[in-house]
């Protein structure tokens, strides 16, 4: 120690001491630190650059440090320096400090960053001993071994202080740290290391030729010195521009963080805080607490003791960080506060992670409203017909071998004529009433659906014997049949419903549903409001059915249908007063086929509105042909009678073929009266107004209600074929044809008896005062060219 205060105070020049420390302190020390926290900043290709620039900066400042010193050395006898070994001590301060810079500046933990500063300090000191031996002196050189280690560790400990100082944080308080951190490690080894100098006088020792002159290196290291100080300065201004640009880009930051939706927080490799915008603590509750600077788990536990955190918080850092420290992205939802938030985890080159905090209640309750109204019908809240396949087949998957399946179709029975006639919001809450009996009669298992409009579907699960479904139906026919109360209307309908059976009647999904749809279609076909099972031959009367569509649907467009006609007599006088038109198809392979094999049919795809105008255009031109006193009679379908184009229709039919609106005779069913009343009687007024005539068909087998022939004043009634059929053997038919004929006695209204096959028939039927008869007694239906034969002969039996 006292070496080296001698060596200081009686060795040195002081005024070139005070310049080298100089020199030292503003570029070296400053320059360099500010260049290392500036390559910290930057990443890729702009580290290397700045990291470059630093130990250029730095090496050269530890260069003419030595150097300035030793020209403030007087060691007693004149000296030189050896060139090449001068040079090579620069190499060595910029090498070195770039490999120590290098691992420094790629890491953030606090033993890789003082590493980096003791190669640094090692560098000084492999500087200053090469630049030792450049010294050329009539002299002999040696060192003591104990003042040259020391001088070793003071660069080492000071370089290494000096930069963890510098990457702890980039403030001014840590820069002006690290550079008098730095300035003492140059310093320090310097004034050591020329202490551990000891000078042995040796005359014989002769400056090489490759040696430069202490006043030439005087020049050499002033002119470094000078570009040490304007690289500093340059460095210097740089450095500010680029911390102005830092400052601007992080008011932008700041703002872009602030207006975020999301919330964000940034953790370093150790799971400490170093930046969170104010959604992140908003969201998470986390006003109130401080962030920056803790460990997430430190807050985890502090809300833990709060009741605000449940599960394990070290085992749930400890992964969070082990992530980040393996590069795995995390994403997951937490409920916090009753908020579902989306939490992403994304891992951070150099370590450490940024989660954000994104808010996704509303987001999850809109899909599930999504997801809901995709697989539930949107009127009665039941499954729709995607989740019905759906669970259907779950319920497939989850019936044992000892287990039974049904699957049950619905089909409401006469709604269309309550949507027609009371309008679509009372069949609207219909709809929503079945659903609610429906499923308040199903059991718990089960399921219930609407497929589409007034189909509905259930599955029962888990009952192994048949007579379970059949109870279940035979229920549902009753609850569904039983009369509802909906805004001040009474309404009765029924149900029709088919059953399939899983594993019997099928082992998937859609062949269940097909085969319980054939069922139904047998439950309708045989008078509706019923159940019926699926039997291996509905498959084969399906498909004939759907050829017999399609027949009929071709036949449209082939003229295949050919009206007929049969005669209706006056019971008084035998003539002929009108002929009923009855459709026949006349098909090309199948020969004639009645109207009962295809009339349901085209009913029920709206095929017989096309019929029915055909009919209808053809029996008034073919009646526009007879004697004027024969009328023409035309059946008007249910169907056809919805059509808003039924006295458009009519009106046609009666200008194209000239006939006398007198003379033709709509025929209508009681069924047709069930519908809109209201628009029903308007249009039978308004062609009644045109001067057709009205009869009304079919009466007796239907509701009979007498209020109909008080609401309208028909023409005519017609009896049915099925009392006249039983005329002579059973007295409640001859009395109901007494009151009906005598009822239209009363009311002026004529009366036709239907299916009238014998004398002792038609003489009943005269000796009670009916008006007209119509039967094979006295012809079947024949085509119009034996219209003129029917009128001549008074009976063309059926066999004629």
């Amino acid at each position: 120690m006292y070496q080296v205060l001698y060596c200081l105070t009686d060795q040195h020049d002081w005024r070139l001491v005070a310049l080298g420390g100089a020199v030292c302190l503003l570029a070296s020390a400053a320059s360099a630190i500010s260049l290392f926290q500036r390559a910290r900043a930057a990443s890729g290709g702009a580290r290397v650059s700045w990291i470059a620039l630093d130990a250029v900066v730095a090496g050269c400042g530890i260069w003419a440090t030595h150097f300035i010193a030793m020209q403030a050395y007087g060691p007693g006898a004149g000296g030189a320096y050896n060139i090449p070994v001068t040079v090579l001590s620069l190499i060595f301060a910029i090498a070195v400090t770039f490999v120590g810079l290098s691992i420094s500046v790629s890491v953030t933990r606090t033993i890789p960053v003082a590493l980096g500063g003791a190669v640094v300090g090692g560098g000084v000191a492999a500087m200053h001993y090469t630049g030792m031996m450049a010294l050329e002196i009539p002299a002999r050189i040696g060192w003591a071994t104990d003042t040259v280690a020391v001088s070793i560790v003071l660069g080492i400990v000071f370089g290494s202080l000096a930069l963890v100082v510098a990457g702890r944080r980039d403030g001014v308080a840590n820069a002006l740290g690290a550079t008098v951190l730095l300035t003492v490690a140059i310093v320090s080894h310097h004034f050591t290391a020329m202490g551990a100098v000891e000078l042995t006088p040796d005359p014989s020792i002769v400056i090489s030729g490759m040696s430069i002159p202490p006043a030439s290196l005087s020049v050499l290291t002033a002119s470094a010195a000078v570009a040490i100080i304007a690289i500093a300065l340059a460095a210097a201004v740089l450095d500010r521009r680029a911390k102005g640009e830092l400052g601007r880009q992080q008011v932008v930051l700041d703002t872009a963080l602030e207006n975020m939706s999301q919330g964000l927080c940034m953790f370093d490799a150790d799971g400490k805080i170093m930046l969170f915008n104010e959604r992140y603590a908003a969201m998470l509750r986390r006003t109130d607490i401080a962030l920056t600077g803790r460990l997430l788990v430190d807050v985890l536990r502090e809300e833990q003791a709060k009741g605000q955190w449940q599960g394990d918080a070290d085992e749930f850092f400890a992964r969070l960080v082990i992530d980040a420290r393996e590069g795995r992205t995390t994403s997951q939802v937490v409920n916090r506060f009753g908020r579902s938030i989306r939490v992403v985890n994304q891992p951070m080159q150099g370590g450490g992670w940024v989660a954000t905090f994104e808010d996704i209640t509303e987001w999850l309750e809109a899909q599930a409203k999504i997801s809901h109204m995709a697989r539930h019908d949107a009127l009665t809240g039941l499954p729709n017909r995607v989740l019905f396949h759906e669970q259907l087949e779950q319920g497939l998957r989850r019936t044992g071998s000892g287990d039974q399946l049904a699957v049950l179709c619905l089909d409401l029975d006469h709604f269309k004529d309550i949507n027609d006639s009371l309008g679509h919001p009372i069949g609207d809450a219909l709809l929503k009433e079945v659903g609610r009996r429906l499923k308040a009669t199903v059991g718990e298992s089960d399921t219930v659906a609407r497929l589409g409009g007034d189909e509905f579907a259930v599955v029962q699960i888990g009952r192994s014997e048949e007579a379970a479904a059949r109870c279940l139906a035979g229920r549902l026919v009753e609850v569904i049949s039983a009369p509802y109360e909906i805004d001040d209307h009474q309404i009765v309908i029924g149900v029709s419903i088919g059953i399939s059976l899983s594993p019997q009647d099928g082992s998937n999904a859609d062949e269940l549903l097909k085969n319980a749809d054939l069922a139904l279609y047998r439950a309708k076909a045989d008078g509706r409001g019923t159940y019926r099972f699926f039997e291996t031959g509905m498959d084969a009367r399906a498909q004939a059915r759907r050829l017999l569509e399609m027949d009929l649907r071709a036949a449209l467009q082939r003229d295949e249908f050919q009206p007929y006609y049969q005669p209706i007599r006056d019971v008084a006088s035998g003539r002929v007063v009108v002929f009923e038109a009855l459709l026949r198809w006349n098909h090309p392979q199948r020969g004639l086929i009645a109207p009962i094999n295809f009339i349901p049919l085209a009913e029920e795809t709206g095929l017989i509105v096309q019929l029915g105008e055909f009919v209808l255009r053809s029996a008034c031109t073919d009646a526009a042909t007879w004697p004027d006193d024969v009328d023409v009679a035309v059946n008007l379908s249910p169907v056809q009678f919805r059509n808003p184009n039924l006295i458009a229709s009519v009106t046609a039919a009666l200008t194209v073929s000239g006939l006398p609106a007198r003379r033709l005779e709509l025929e209508i069913t009681e069924s047709v009266l069930l519908q809109n009343s209201e628009a029903t009687l308007t249009t039978l007024h308004e062609l009644r107004a045109m001067g057709v005539r009205i009869s009304l068909d079919d009466f007796g087998t239907g509701y009979s209600s007498l209020s109909y022939l008080r609401s309208f004043p028909f023409d005519k009634i017609k009896i049915d074929r099925s009392f006249v059929s039983e005329l002579a053997t059973r007295e409640d038919s001859m009395a109901i044809i007494r009151a009906v004929t005598g009822l239209g006695r009363s009311l002026g209204i004529v009366t036709t008896a239907e299916g009238v096959e014998n004398d002792a028939q038609l003489e009943l039927l005269r000796r009670e005062g009916c008006t007209q008869a119509q039967g094979y007694l006295f012809s079947k239906p024949r085509p119009a060219s034996d219209v003129a034969l029917m009128l001549e002969r008074p009976r063309l039996r059926a066999s004629a």
